[in-house]
This record gives C-alpha cells, sequence and structure tokens, in this order.
C-alpha cells in the first residue's frame, strides 16, 4: 500500500544544456572558497586535467575542465572573439540552484585573441561541508544569449560508482533540516541508511557528519525519537539507528531504535490473530510494517547481551505473518491482510514487501538459526529476481513505475535490492549476477554528468531526488 504522502508538486531540477538560456541578471561577487588551494589558482599549475563537458554557442566552444588532484576546475572558451565571456557556475545543491554569489571566475576574451580561460575554483566547500558541481557558461559580446554546459564535478569523494552516487546523494541533504531535499520522513530514514551502508562497504567517512546532523535536528520532531502515526515510518527510523549504532558504537542511537520498536510493539493486538498495524488508527494490517517489525526486533536482540524481549517478538511477528497467507503460491509478497477474512488480500507485490520480509528472515535466522526463515528468504529471492511482473527484460521495475521521481514508490527497490544483499551475502553469493546486472544498467542508462540517477533501471534517466539516488545507492552497496 503506497502512502500518498509527500507532497505532490516535486521541484523541477535545473538542468544545464548546450542550448542557449535566457541571460541572466548581473553577477554579485562570489564568495572566496579555499581548500587546498583558494579559488583563482592559475591552471596552468593544475598537474591534471579532464574535459567532462562541452557546450556551444554562434561558433564558440565552452568547455569545462576538471583538475581532479586539487579539486578544482575551470572553463575556457574557443572559436570566439575580443569581449566574449565565460564564466563558471557553483552550484552547492546538485545544479538545481545557482543563487547570486555562484557565479565565479568571470572573465572575457582579450583584445586580438580568439579564447582565453578563468582561473580555478573550487567544486566543493570543505570548511562548510559543501557538496559542489560547476558547470562552464558563455556567451558572445554582442549578444545576450548564454550557452552552459551540463553540470559535473571532480572525482574527489566519487572515485567510483558507489561513492560518486553517494556524493551525489549528499548534494540533496539539507542541513538546516537534517534531512534530503523535499523533507520526506520515511524516504529520508532510507537515504540515511543507504549512506551509512555506503561508508560501511567503501569505508568512506566524508558524510558521516549526516548521520548526527539527522539527529539532533529531528530527535524531537513529530512523536519525538522518531516515532509517529505510521509504524512503518517508525520502523524504518528505527533499522537506519541501528545502522547508525554499528557504524559509530554510539549507544544513543540503539537506545532511539528501541524506542521505535516499542512504539511499534504498543500497536500489536489479536485481531486476525496478532501483528502490528499500519498506522495508529488501527485500521490496516499490511506486509511491510509487520517485516519492518520482525527485522528491528530481530536486529535489537542480536546486538543486546541477554536480551529475551526482543527476540520473541520477532519470532511470533513471523509466526503470525506465515499464518496470514501474505506469501503467495508464487512466492511473492502481497500487500497486506483482509480484516474480514484475516487473509491475504491479494493487492499488489510490490517489490520492497519482497525485499524487507528478505531482510527480516535472514536476520531471524542469524538470531535464530531458524533454518526456516533462510529457506523461505530463499524461495522469495527467487521469485522476486524470476518474475517478469517486477522486472522487465532482467532489470527491476517497479509495478506503475513513476516517469517522475516522485512519490513514495520510488523508494521501494532500494529496500528490494538491500534486503537481496544481505540474502546474497548469506547464501554465498546466489544473486549476484542478478545484482551486477541491475547496476551495470542504472550506470549505462540512467545518469547524468553528476551520477545522479533516475527513477528507471534501464533508462531512460529523468530527474532525480533523493528517493530514486538512495534506491541507486542501495543497489550499488549490494552489488558485489
Amino acid at each position: 500500500m503506497t502512502k500518498r504522502r509527500l507532497a505532490a508538486g516535486l521541484a523541477l531540477i535545473a538542468v544545464a544544456t548546450a542550448a542557449p538560456v535566457p541571460n541572466a541578471s548581473p553577477a554579485v561577487a562570489a564568495a572566496v572558497i579555499c581548500n587546498r588551494y583558494c579559488d583563482g589558482r592559475d591552471p596552468a599549475l593544475a598537474p591534471t586535467e579532464r574535459v567532462p563537458v562541452t557546450a556551444s554557442l554562434y561558433g564558440r566552444t565552452f568547455r569545462l575542465h576538471i583538475n581532479d588532484t586539487d579539486a578544482m576546475g575551470w572553463a575556457s572558451i574557443s572559436g570566439g572573439t575580443t569581449g566574449d565571456e565565460v564564466w563558471l557556475d557553483r552550484s552547492m545543491d546538485g545544479g538545481r540552484s545557482w543563487p547570486d554569489g555562484s557565479r565565479v571566475s568571470e572573465t572575457r576574451v582579450p583584445a586580438g585573441g580568439t579564447g582565453w580561460r578563468t582561473g580555478m575554483v573550487n567544486v566543493d566547500d570543505w570548511a562548510g561541508r559543501g557538496v559542489g558541481a560547476l558547470r562552464a557558461c558563455g556567451k558572445a559580446g554582442d549578444r545576450p544569449e548564454i550557452a552552459c554546459t551540463a553540470w559535473a564535478r571532480t572525482t574527489w569523494n566519487a572515485g567510483n560508482r558507489r561513492t560518486a552516487a553517494s556524493t551525489a546523494l549528499m548534494m540533496r541533504f539539507d542541513r538546516t533540516t537534517g534531512l534530503f531535499d523535499t523533507n520526506g520522513w520515511w524516504t529520508g530514514a532510507n537515504a540515511l541508511t543507504a549512506l551509512i551502508d555506503s561508508i560501511r562497504v567503501s569505508g568512506m567517512p566524508s558524510y558521516r557528519y549526516a548521520i548526527s546532523e539527522t539527529y539532533d535536528r529531528n530527535l524531537d520532531s513529530r512523536q519525538g525519537r522518531f516515532r509517529n502515526e505510521y509504524l512503518d515510518d517508525t520502523g524504518w527510523w528505527g533499522l537506519a539507528w541501528v545502522a547508525a549504532y554499528d557504524l559509530t558504537g554510539e549507544s544513543r542511537y540503539l537506545e532511539t531504535a528501541r524506542a521505535d520498536a516499542d512504539h511499534m510493539h504498543t500497536h500489536w493486538d489479536t485481531r486476525c490473530g496478532g501483528g502490528i498495524y499500519w498506522r495508529t488508527d488501527r485500521t490496516v494490517k499490511n506486509a511491510i510494517a509487520n517485516s519492518l517489525y520482525i527485522q528491528l526486533n530481530a536486529e535489537l536482540s542480536r546486538r543486546i547481551p541477554g536480551d529475551t524481549a526482543y527476540r520473541q517478538r520477532a519470532q511470533v511477528g513471523w509466526a503470525w505473518f506465515q499464518s496470514t497467507g501474505m506469501i503467495n503460491a508464487g512466492n511473492l509478497v502481497n500487500d497486506g491482510v483482509n480484516l474480514s477474512t484475516c487473509r491475504n488480500n491479494g493487492d499488489v507485490t510490490w517489490t520492497y514487501n519482497q525485499g524487507v520480509l528478505i531482510n527480516a528472515l535472514v536476520r531471524l535466522n542469524q538470531l535464530t538459526g531458524d533454518s526456516g526463515a533462510l529457506a523461505t528468504a530463499r524461495r522469495i529471492g527467487d521469485a522476486l529476481t524470476a518474475s517478469t511482473y517486477l522486472n522487465a527484460n532482467g532489470i527491476m521495475r517497479e509495478p506503475n513505475e513513476s516517469n517522475t521521481c516522485a512519490g513514495d514508490g520510488v523508494s521501494f527497490k532500494g529496500a528490494a535490492v538491500r534486503g537481496l544483499g544481505v540474502l546474497n551475502a548469506a547464501t554465498g553469493g546466489a544473486y549476484t549476477a542478478y545484482l551486477q546486472r541491475q547496476a551495470d544498467s542504472v550506470y549505462a542508462h540512467n545518469r547524468d554528468t553528476l551520477d545522479q540517477y533516475g527513477s528507471h533501471w534501464a533508462g531512460p534517466y529523468v530527474a532525480t531526488n533523493h528517493s530514486c539516488q538512495h534506491s541507486v545507492l542501495d543497489l550499488l552497496n549490494a552489488a558485489p
């Protein structure tokens, strides 16, 4: 069951192209950023150079040059004439905006020349934790139209697929709210989990600060300690804080995860024999909330010496889940329970319903040694990866997949492959080929010049948000 609770009108991402764009307002003096070097350094001093993107206008060619060694870039113009302009725009939100003061190192072709270049500027702001991008822009001296390249950045914190996707996700982190773009609540929990997993898998610690900033800025929001009226939301956050505890060793994160699990447990009752509700109004019992309940309780029990309470909750939760028939004859998990019949409601087999239960059952097996739980996880994993309904031409596709990165569903595939990755590790690589095929497809067909990813893993690329981005980061974390 999707929860159409995210804002319907997500802002479109500004995409820089080589096509002419309207003239900009007069430039405001840009703040100088100093990392290894300060803005304005001579490009002749660059030890490395590559040109990832270009644009053209009226016979002029504008190039963005990247110095990966020093994490800097510069712009150039060729084929021009005296008075032509060239400059850099610098964005700290993935190219969605470049406010006043973001035009940097503006210059003109000198008398008698046909080309020129700007000084080098920093892509990121290390002191301010700004994760940046650059584009080269320019115009003919006697015409108003402007052309800009696509956005690009250095390989700093982006040296491979996984770290590049992680850095692109952090371009969407709002440090004023401690959440990601659109301030999505449960999707933010998934994005943070993907980020933590990326730190663990890649060993790149640069974005650890997002953990404490998210926690400190949001601990007292909603019902406090990351609890709210949606029990699945609470479960997502509880699992994020388990991951944060594992990475940092800070007990406050584990205590918050316990509070989340306890909140979920207060909404277990005997209607239809057990199970927790999806929401505190107690009108729906579904697969996602109960799968998260099993997983979170199993995860907590594995980390709390001498625990019996969370272990029992996980075991009872799984026994109830089996009794409902939500796992259908094809070994796929339907959406929930019909509270009139207390049986499978036959609703959609969303991808995340498969992956989260898989994750829960692997964790239950690791806790209790229940071989039946692992065998069931394996049957669901086989069904998920073989389903033509959930895989078009071998590439995962959500039922009714959106052509825009909007709504709840664009996060689902991330949770699906996160669980499949856990099962892959537990089974000695049974799903490695499948996961690698997905990763190769998104990299080849579903990304832009900043390693931002859209909703379609088989392509074509569509403008992204943090939900689409974290889903692919989850995939890259899972793919060996």
